[in-house]
């Protein structure tokens, strides 16, 4: 992801954040709980509302706004989003800032009771969404979803989505994030290496570690990804696999924290596949390096295959040689998979409204204009990404990576499915960060990896501390 976050995300939605992260369900929580308490500023902007106006915004209160600076830039945000807010609301000021370390940027603004009004929470160092909530932190979107659409009154926003899009920012029956992005991921790979080279794209497990042993003869690294701080691109790939083999319950049990999920046959089988192929086909150095650094060898020609979200190619398109053409291929299932055609995708790159801030109309006004079709039209022509708002891409000419995104998605048909404990459980994303380069460097087998996730799982469901959700 860029450095976005899966549940880019977030993806990102997601390597752990050092020290100011190390424990977010004590940290953020105990920070904020003495930064102003649980009302509501008394000083919060507001007007009339009328059909012009459905939030109710004071059109001349400022409005803050707080971009991750990773895969997508800040772009999309100083000229898409920001104009069109200001196209309604001339006299209103924006102030804009852009950060790669959200966390460490926000959350002493957090625990001191002057939280900008909206912010992108993504990246390696996002702040926990389990604690912002269970703190009063996050703004219920529900009036924003319910409101007309920019572009057709006679349609609420929520008519506007793609289905699933509020339900995965919903926390225990009320949504307080807006996933923006929607997102393919699968194995990403050159076109042109693989068509020069007469590769064919695996479908199955047996034909992908036998095009690996292919590309390692030809001198190529066969797979890489970045252990310095993207393991969750890894981790991504063996849950994807694992669901693949057992159905989407085995991640929805992952989520719930049901009994021994970590420890499912699924689980297990994915680990040790994925232990395989970190043990024969990677490069041991790629463990210290960030995920620019793996992406860039790849558009060298030195990687053939990469796993990730359809963030990539907007995120290389200054490294990206010509003719290059970005391509994904979903993970090859296993043999006995229930699900072989599925495919991890959903909507992510998370964004939301202060609760305590000074504007929040001001904020779910902003998310409404990000969510007409102008908004999302010029989010997709910037970062060549698919929103979360329906059909908004007709009539824009799509890059390779987007076209071969569209077309895995359609062949995938239902067989959809994605996961939420990264974005509800901080600790336990950070967790599995470590686990998978233990598992994927060599350092632990699968039944390690299985066990130290379930321990981790566990003491988490015994935390009464730690707000829990389902699905």
């Amino acid at each position: 992801m860029s450095d976005n976050d899966l549940t880019r995300r977030t993806l990102l939605r997601r390597t752990a954040a050092a020290g100011l992260l190390a424990t977010p369900a004590m940290g953020l929580l105990s920070a904020c709980v003495t930064g102003g308490g649980e009302d509501e500023p008394a000083d919060q902007a507001e007007g009339e509302k009328s059909a012009e106006n459905p939030l109710g915004v004071d059109g001349k209160a400022p409005l803050e706004i707080v971009i991750f600076n990773g895969g997508y830039g800040e772009k999309y945000a100083t000229d898409v989003h920001e104009p069109l807010y200001k196209a309604k609301f001339p006299e209103a000021q924006i102030k804009h800032s852009a950060t790669q370390e959200i966390a460490t940027t926000l959350q002493p603004r957090f625990a001191g009771g002057t939280p900008p009004d909206f912010v992108n929470n993504s990246g390696t160092k996002f702040m926990d969404f389990g604690t912002l909530i269970q703190d009063g932190q996050l703004q219920d979107l529900t009036e924003l979803f319910a409101a007309p659409s920019v572009d057709d009154p006679a349609k609420k926003v929520s008519d506007t989505l793609v289905a699933g899009t509020i339900e995965s920012g919903t926390y225990n029956g009320k949504p307080y994030v807006l996933n923006y992005v929607f997102t393919v991921y699968g194995l990403w790979y050159s076109e042109k290496l693989f068509k020069d080279k007469g590769w064919t794209v695996p479908a199955t497990w047996a034909d992908f570690t036998k095009l690996l042993d292919t590309i390692k003869a030809a001198g190529i690294t066969p797979y890489a990804y970045a252990g310095k701080n993207a393991p969750y691109y890894q981790y991504l790939a063996i849950l994807t696999s694992a669901a693949k083999l057992g159905g989407p319950d085995v991640l929805k049990n992952i989520d719930n924290l049901a009994d021994g999920a970590w420890k499912a046959a699924a689980v297990k089988t994915a680990a040790t596949q994925w232990a395989e192929i970190g043990a024969k086909y990677m490069d041991k150095s790629d463990e210290g390096l960030i995920h620019t650094e793996v992406q860039l060898k790849q558009n060298q020609g030195k990687v053939a295959f990469y796993p990730s979200g359809s963030w990539l190619e907007a995120e290389q398109a200054a490294s990206t040689p010509e003719g290059f053409n970005y391509a994904v291929t979903p993970i090859p299932a296993a043999d006995g998979a229930t699900l072989a055609t599925g495919l991890f995708a959903t909507a992510g790159e998370p964004y939301f409204v202060s609760a305590k801030g000074t504007n929040p109309r001001g904020g779910m006004e902003y998310a409404r204009q990000m969510l007409s079709k102008a908004g999302a039209k010029g989010f997709t022509e910037l970062n060549k990404s698919l929103t979360s708002v329906a059909g908004a891409e007709e009539g824009i000419t799509l890059s390779p990576g987007l076209t071969s995104a569209s077309t895995v998605l359609k062949a995938a048909g239902t067989g959809i499915f994605s996961y939420r404990f990264d974005g509800w459980y901080k600790e336990l994303d950070t967790e599995l960060r470590t686990a998978t380069n233990a598992l994927m460097f060599g350092r632990e087998t699968a039944d390690q990896f299985c066990e130290r996730m379930q321990k981790k799982a566990d003491a988490i469901k015994a935390d009464s501390s730690i707000t829990k959700f389902t699905r």
